[in-house]
């Protein structure tokens, strides 16, 4: 089990998407939008396919605050300082309750990030890896 395992074409991925929770969905549907996520499929109840650059994930009207509170994803990004301008910007309206985002930062483990919360506390990291 040391190494690991080759899989033939039978059990090739196409994709692997997480299920975000949602306290409000439709305010975190249109946060995600505002920071430029694109709605690509809704079943219309409560459930939404959000892409970014090729990536998805699912959107869920689901919540259980602990859940929420410890639910991270991390977008690897070419600049962690635009990340935090363009979500500053999205956030200026007051559109977003309990949303927020933290300045760039330089992480003990090489890493530039702009931490962001989401309207459900789901944590963001945009993270900047410097090149060796």
């Amino acid at each position: 089990m040391g190494e690991q395992e080759t899989l033939d074409d039978r059990y090739s991925v196409g994709d692997v998407r997480a299920f975000v929770p949602a306290r409000d969905f439709a305010c975190s549907q249109r946060f995600y939008e505002a920071l430029g996520w694109r709605t690509v499929w809704t079943d219309g109840d409560g459930l939404a396919l959000m892409e970014l650059a090729g990536h998805r994930f699912m959107l869920q009207n689901f919540y259980v605050q602990q859940w929420a509170q410890n639910f991270m994803i991390t977008i690897v990004v070419a600049d962690a300082a635009a990340w935090f301008e363009r979500i500053s910007a999205a956030l200026a309206g007051d559109q977003f309750a309990g949303a927020r985002v933290a300045p760039p930062a330089v992480q003990d483990w090489g890493a530039t990030v702009t931490y962001a919360w989401d309207p459900s506390g789901v944590l963001l990291h945009f993270t900047q890896f410097e090149t060796p």
